[in-house]
């Protein structure tokens, strides 16, 4: 029988009702307002030819389509998105997909999918797939691309996108509101910072290891008997249930940061089902948590860097030196000084801002400084509005689940005590909070690596971005995978600070266009600007 609804959505009270799942943000450096030219630097000088010129198979549009409703404006109010380009249709649906395709668990979990097109869309092109895995709903991340300033993708084929069990417009998963502590799920992401430690003398640490572990109790009794059902291997299933609902022989993915996880899962099960493949911006693949969140913490560090150098271009409100003023804020709030406001929920808001496909980008930087400037004089209203919009987009009990699920070998409370010293003088502005994070899936079961293909005969392209605050620099990390998969690759670079990179360039979204168009990939080593 259908897996009841109910049973997923104990209501977590403390984010703003009306708020949904956001994308990736509020607003990052945006495009180069220049237009956008593939700039190739080879070391040897020569001049490379596009590998993969016969090309794999071509897309097919789906024979038997999803129910899709229009949902335009409703999706752009909800996420705050402006009013996206003239013309645009964003259209909802629904997917029935098995909680287990082996069938050892019965029932069905009811997916959100989301299709994009402009007027001058072809009617009859065949749609890419966009995955975005737990870092934020697929939905909302096609959404902001969709309204953003760049636009040959969408004008070239829809764009359909799938949520994950539990996130974003996917059936919820609510499981973080116990009746004993119905503010876990606020807790965990202060990271216990306004929250007495379990024992008499503890510390951050102790308070944080706890607080993982309950929310391992509850989610996992609560979901209890498909509590490892949540990972990027059945999201692969989903995936694959589109497929066969479409009645299509393969499908072209782009995957965003942790959904290239989610689309290496479907290679490595269906690898005569891909189609095409892009792995843009995508977060480190088959790595211990500890070396997946440093790659991120990276991202972090190298984005707020380059916002606080066109911070101090434009003037803004946080003075000469925008990276001191920002440090200083997060210092502040590790002493309280800004509660209710956590050091991690001000990382969160400082995160999300610096990943946002937005094209006003001066403007947003100034607005963004105002708001932080504020907070330093004692006015937090601005800020509160923002760390709001981040748990939203990011802190759902469907992606806490969703990411311990996928992650491998959580470390120890010791060794995050001996991150948390690296980590702070290495990483000062994410590191420390970084560290003490992971310790909120120490205690979920373990479960098997994520699959990667063995064998994979399409040509793959992956993206590459400069200062990625939300997957940092797993690019490498990913191409390495497809390389072991003995496919033909290519990897192009974005110098620009933001994630994922097709939300921003247009000098990106054309080589994309023209590798699911015809098969063949751009020389390697070729870069966009920012």
């Amino acid at each position: 029988m259908p897996f009841p609804v109910a049973a997923l959505t104990r209501r977590r009270l403390w984010l703003p009702a009306a708020v949904l799942v956001l994308c990736v943000s509020a607003c990052g450096a945006g495009p180069s307002v220049r237009p956008d030219v593939a700039v190739v630097e080879r070391g040897d000088g020569a001049t490379a030819e596009p590998t993969g010129t016969q090309g794999p198979p071509a897309l097919a549009a789906p024979v038997h389509d999803l129910n899709w409703q229009d949902c335009t404006r409703t999706t752009l109010d909800v996420l705050g998105l402006g009013p996206g380009p003239a013309g645009l249709v964003l259209e909802c649906a629904e997917l029935a997909a098995p909680i287990d395709a082996g069938g050892r668990i019965r029932g069905s979990f009811s997916l959100g999918a989301l299709r994009a097109r402009l007027p001058q869309t072809p009617a009859d092109a065949a749609p890419l797939v966009l995955t975005s895995g737990a870092d934020r709903s697929s939905t909302s991340t096609l959404a902001a691309l969709a309204a953003g300033p760049a636009a040959p993708l969408l004008a070239a084929r829809p764009l359909v996108a799938v949520d994950r069990r539990g996130i974003g417009t996917s059936t919820p998963i609510e499981c973080l509101a116990p009746r004993g502590n119905p503010t876990l799920g606020k807790q965990m992401f202060d990271l216990g910072q306004f929250t007495a430690p379990p024992v008499a003398g503890g510390d951050a640490v102790d308070t944080v290891m706890a607080l993982g572990r309950d929310a391992t109790t509850e989610c996992t009794d609560f979901l209890q008997p498909q509590e490892l059902a949540f990972d990027a291997a059945h999201a692969a299933d989903d995936l694959e249930q589109l497929r066969t609902t479409w009645g299509v022989d393969r499908l072209g993915l782009l995957a965003t940061g942790s959904g290239g996880d989610v689309a290496l899962a479907f290679a490595a099960k269906h690898p005569g089902a891909v189609a095409r493949l892009v792995l843009d911006s995508p977060a480190t693949v088959r790595a211990d948590a500890v070396t997946v969140a440093e790659t991120r913490v990276r991202g972090q560090e190298a984005a707020l860097a380059a916002f606080a150098r066109q911070c101090a271009a434009l003037a803004c409100a946080l003075g000469p030196d925008p990276h001191a003023a920002v440090l200083d804020l997060i210092h502040r709030a590790g002493a309280g000084q800004l509660r209710p406001i956590s050091t991690n929920a001000l990382g969160a808001a400082l995160t999300d801002f610096l990943g946002s496909p937005r094209g006003d980008q001066q403007a947003r930087i100034r607005e963004f400084a105002d708001v932080l400037a504020a907070a330093g004089r004692g006015d937090t209203a601005g800020l509160s509005d923002l760390v709001g919009r981040a748990a939203s987009a990011t802190d759902s009990d469907g992606q806490f689940v969703a990411r311990c699920s996928d992650g491998q070998q959580w470390p120890t409370p010791g060794r995050v005590r001996e991150l948390q010293r690296d980590w702070g003088e290495r990483y000062p502005a994410f590191g420390p909070d970084a560290a003490l994070s992971l310790l909120l899936c120490a205690s979920w079961p373990t479960t098997a690596a994520q699959p990667t293909p063995s064998a994979l005969s399409v040509p793959v392209l992956t993206i590459a971005g400069a200062a990625d605050p939300v997957a940092g620099d797993g690019a490498a990390s990913a191409s390495g995978a497809v390389a072991a998969a003995g496919a033909p690759s290519s990897t192009l670079a974005w110098l620009g600070r933001g994630h994922p990179a097709s939300s921003h360039s247009e000098c990106v979204q054309q080589a994309v266009v023209t590798y699911v168009g015809t098969g063949t990939l751009p020389p390697d080593g070729g870069a966009c600007p920012g």
